[in-house]
């Protein structure tokens, strides 16, 4: 048996609060890194309470910090808090997402622009602001899609948002590679997670249809495949989007 430990590291896991964000912060946990995420501040604190209920195991290692990654002033105060609290930077898992499913026809220019702001310009606020905070060997985990390779009916915002995001993927792994800075990407399939059952039934069904394994992903599954390119076994792989959709290519 390879262990994967990752004591010591500090890692930051936007949206980490839920779904694939918190598989995701959970795996790096039992790893043994120290875990922030962000969460997005409402009136009624039902944000903040869910993000902090999910980090409670985590104890002295994990910290909630409210962050929007629309706003660069935010993000510029989570990497800060980050810092204060842990002392360092090791790990950037950007995960935070929102889905405003429309065809062409009905889609909004606020609906575009809101999936745009969050899906693939917070991916480039949150990385350029941690660029400089980043331990040299540090590692950056973007989240992308299978909806941003294939492109599906009526995700004309979100497919070009993570589209968007596995090109800039690559080319932060060029820009980075100085500092041995990895920069890859993951684009899962569908994985049933609150976004993901926002699927209609039959929608699911067809889709089953062209999944090799005839199956939809777990969160744990696409969390333990961001948890290896956070490790050392994957420290020549960068500039790269691993495919965890079950064989899924349309």
């Amino acid at each position: 048996m390879i262990p994967i430990d990752l004591s010591g590291k500090v890692a930051l896991v936007t949206g980490g609060g839920q779904g694939l964000g918190l598989a995701t912060a959970k795996k790096l946990y039992e790893a043994g890194a120290q875990v922030a995420i962000n969460y997005l501040d409402d009136p009624e604190g039902q944000n903040r309470q869910r993000a902090e209920t999910s980090l409670a195991a985590f104890g002295d290692r994990g910290l909630v910090v409210p962050a929007d990654v629309r706003s660069s002033d935010d993000v510029a105060r989570l990497l800060h808090t980050v810092h204060e609290r842990f002392g360092r930077l090791d790990i950037v898992v950007n995960n935070a997402a929102i889905i405003r499913d429309r065809t062409l026809k009905k889609l909004g220019e606020d609906e575009w622009q809101d999936v745009i702001n969050t899906n693939l310009s917070g991916v480039f606020r949150v990385s350029q602001a941690a660029a400089a905070a980043l331990a040299d060997g540090g590692r950056i985990v973007n989240m992308a899609s299978i909806s941003g390779v294939v492109g599906f009916f009526g995700q004309a915002n979100y497919a070009a948002s993570k589209a968007g995001v596995i090109a800039l993927t690559k080319v932060l792994s060029k820009e980075l590679a100085a500092k041995r800075i990895t920069v890859n990407a993951v684009a899962p399939g569908v994985v049933l997670t609150d976004m993901g059952q926002t699927i209609p039934p039959e929608a699911r069904e067809q889709m089953l249809t062209q999944i090799p394994l005839r199956r939809f992903g777990e969160p744990n599954e696409i969390a333990g495949v961001i948890l290896f390119l956070c490790s050392d076994l994957a420290s020549y792989v960068t500039g790269q989007t691993l495919h965890v959709n079950g064989g899924w290519w349309g």
